[in-house]
């Protein structure tokens, strides 16, 4: 059987009001594999008059947009193409002149989706791509309509469409392209007047983390990133850079470390509102998901990728392509495990998620073998830096690939992360390390018995003395390894029983 036949491709448009993007996927080892994203900044809302008939310039751009589609629509079986359309396709009055055509230039149907499908799917598409447990609130800004939802695992238990975003707000709020504070107060007053309805009802529900899956919010982590800010979005971090894009008097002047030309139009319009919904929802902190509409409706697509656990589908998908042991994976994982909760884990190592990013640090450590032993670390570090790994975010990717790269050999510091607090950090990098030794004969039955106390930073590993001496090389390791931690700081002692 051929590699095409055997891994079929799939395609998502989402023919939005801002942008037309198109995803092509194809579905591998239990998991998806981007293989083309295409997007194109069409602003069709801003084709919009106050009677909602759209323009013939915007409709001409979002023909000559798809036209760009249709070709690569061509090499995808039907049943595999999902296209729909959102808001401005609600809104306009004369939104079917624009489809007849645009179905004609694509060769398959285009559905105009209700706002509450639109959330359902964007709800979808983040359970699908990103991890955390417990009650999520999904925020999705969009060019004509914002999506608030809140879930849990697979089930969306509320779902509102708004009918603000960033490019109708641009239009309403900022036509005279001035970036004033009274400009950005009626943003935001207006944005707050739209979500008066329903703040009662999820403030009801509540929620344990924010996660936003919108351009305006990818945007947002962009410039903090680049501005050495970490990944987390907070409202003192928006008002920020409110303050930033004040110092420009007009539009067209904004200039911010980060933002890119192609979204710096709808920007402030899109702060906007985002800091309105910070405020009304009183949301501590938000971060980027890992996927939205586009994503979810592939996931719809591909029958067999609907299970509860994200991460564990791309551990599972992470560990086939690259032919890492499964089984020995795994006893790393349960070893590290036990270590963890020995060393009394909800005092030493406080964060709930520090486990989770253990365990799978364990189960993916071995992945740069697949490209050469000697700089296995270093490999395993590059692969997991820039896999696409559904359900961690890019902090817990960057820190697990430091961790990999220091799972054996040579040990050094941990670099700036900020998916744990940098006590956590190193703690957990010790813990790796020692499940790696402790496990080097790749056989649970051959594992030793031994008892892990923590007292702030020391650690004291009680073992067996008779297995020290059957296993004289683990021994001479394990030294090896109390010289290294304690050494740079992290006092590490030997017992023997």
């Amino acid at each position: 059987m051929s590699q095409s036949t055997s891994s079929p491709l799939y395609a998502a448009i989402d023919l939005g009001s801002n942008s037309f993007h198109m995803l092509v996927v194809r579905h591998i080892d239990g998991s998806v594999q981007t293989m083309a994203k295409i997007k194109r900044k069409v602003r069709l809302a801003a084709g919009l008059d106050e009677h909602n008939v759209l323009s013939q310039e915007a409709m001409q751009r979002g023909w000559d947009c798809l036209s760009l589609f249709a070709e690569r629509l061509q090499d995808i079986p039907a049943p595999h193409i999902r296209i729909v359309g959102t808001a401005t396709l609600r809104t306009a009055t004369n939104a079917e002149q624009f489809l007849v055509k645009a179905n004609t230039i694509l060769g398959y149907p285009i559905e105009v989706i209700s706002g509450e499908e639109e959330a359902a799917t964007i709800y979808k598409g983040v359970a699908h791509t990103s991890g955390g447990m417990g009650r999520r609130l999904v925020v999705d800004i969009g060019g004509a309509s914002t999506e608030l939802i809140i879930g849990e695992g697979f089930e969306a238990k509320a779902l509102t469409s708004l009918k603000m975003g960033c490019v109708t707000w641009l239009e309403r709020h900022f036509k005279d392209r001035q970036l004033t504070a009274m400009n950005f107060e009626h943003a935001i007053q207006a944005a707050k007047q739209m979500m008066a309805p329903i703040l009662a009802s999820y403030r009801q529900l509540g929620w344990n983390v924010c996660v936003g899956a919108s351009g305006t919010v990818q945007a947002l982590q962009e410039i903090m990133l680049a501005q050495g800010m970490d990944e987390v979005i907070t409202l003192a971090k928006l008002k920020r850079l409110q303050k930033q894009a004040m110092l420009a008097d007009h539009l067209e002047e904004l200039e911010i470390e980060g933002l890119t030309l192609e979204r710096a139009l709808v920007f402030p319009s899109g702060l906007s509102i985002l800091i309105a919904i910070f405020e009304s929802l009183d949301i501590e902190a938000m971060t980027l998901a890992g996927g939205a509409l586009r994503e979810g409706l592939v996931y719809e697509m591909v029958e067999d990728l609907r299970q509860d656990d994200i991460r564990a589908r791309t551990i599972t998908s992470v560990q086939s392509r690259y032919q890492i042991d499964q089984h020995y994976a795994e006893q790393v994982a349960s070893l590290a495990s036990r270590l963890y909760q020995q060393c009394g884990s909800d005092q030493w190592i406080p964060e709930p998620q520090a486990e989770i990013l253990l365990r799978s640090a364990a189960q993916l450590h071995e992945i740069g073998l697949s490209i050469d032993f000697k700089k296995g670390g270093e490999h395993s570090a590059y692969l997991l830096k820039n896999l696409d790994l559904p359900g961690y975010t890019r902090a817990q990717k960057y820190y697990l690939a430091e961790l990999t790269r220091r799972y054996r050999d040579t040990l050094s510091s941990l670099p700036e992360q900020h998916a744990l607090s940098t006590t956590s950090g190193k703690r957990v990098l010790r813990l790796l390390r020692l499940a790696v030794l402790l496990s080097h004969r790749r056989n649970p039955a051959l594992e030793p018995e031994f008892t892990l106390c923590a007292d702030e930073e020391k650690l004291t590993l009680t073992l067996n003395g008779q297995w020290l001496l059957d296993n004289p090389l683990t021994h001479a390791e394990l030294d090896l390894e109390a010289n290294r931690q304690t050494d740079i700081g992290w006092p590490l002692i030997l017992v023997t029983k």
